[in-house]
């Protein structure tokens, strides 16, 4: 496959899975040991701010393999 074509279908992808996660994020916050609790609600946004980059990072892989050629 064409890198360009793996480009914009990862493109596509990565958009959808920032959007989903953000969607199942926000209903998560709202459970009540997270919401009453200011301390854990800091510590679930940090951890649900950074944690759509662990499924992001096979896909970004998969989107630049064979886009880097050694010299």
């Amino acid at each position: 496959m064409p890198i360009r074509i793996r480009k914009l279908i990862g493109t596509f992808v990565l958009f959808a899975l920032v959007i989903v996660w953000a969607l199942i994020a926000m209903a998560v916050a709202q459970f009540p040991p997270i919401f009453n609790n200011p301390w854990i609600a800091a510590l679930y946004y940090v951890v649900a701010g950074i944690g759509w980059v662990l499924p992001a990072m096979p896909l970004v892989k998969w989107m630049l393999k064979d886009s880097v050629r050694p010299h």
